[in-house]
């Protein structure tokens, strides 16, 4: 069972910046691959970014490309999202997950953090 825990959420106002962290309940990630999902009000889940700790390659959502970067410290221990430029729309519920995969063109994953609120007021 992996348990992935999020922090770093919070209230900012548009234009600011603010930097998630997502850690696993053990002492390193078992998974290569930990990303980042989010759900606003109304809305379903999507998908934000993905890393592979083995090779640090990225992936993107359109939304978030050039605000938004996903990184891995080299013992894996930690996760991070640092989001630039945020704008209101980026308001919702951020979940860190594990064992990301795109699947005939839809990201999905198989571990869920509990997930940390994000609200960016105008």
């Amino acid at each position: 069972q992996v348990q992935l825990v999020e922090s770093g959420g919070g209230l900012v106002q548009a234009g600011d910046s603010l930097r998630l962290s997502c850690a696993p309940s053990g002492r390193t990630f078992s998974r290569n691959t930990v990303g980042w999902f989010r759900q606003a009000p109304g809305k379903e889940r999507e998908f934000v970014a993905r890393i592979m700790l083995s090779g640090r390659i990225t992936d993107y959502s359109d939304s978030v490309k050039g605000r938004f970067t996903i990184s891995g410290d080299n013992a894996k221990t930690t996760v991070y999202l640092q989001m630039n430029s945020l704008k209101p729309e980026d308001t919702a519920v951020y979940y860190c997950v594990a064992d990301v995969v795109a699947r005939y063109g839809v990201w999905v994953a198989n571990y869920w953090g509990q997930g940390t609120q994000v609200t960016v007021s105008s």
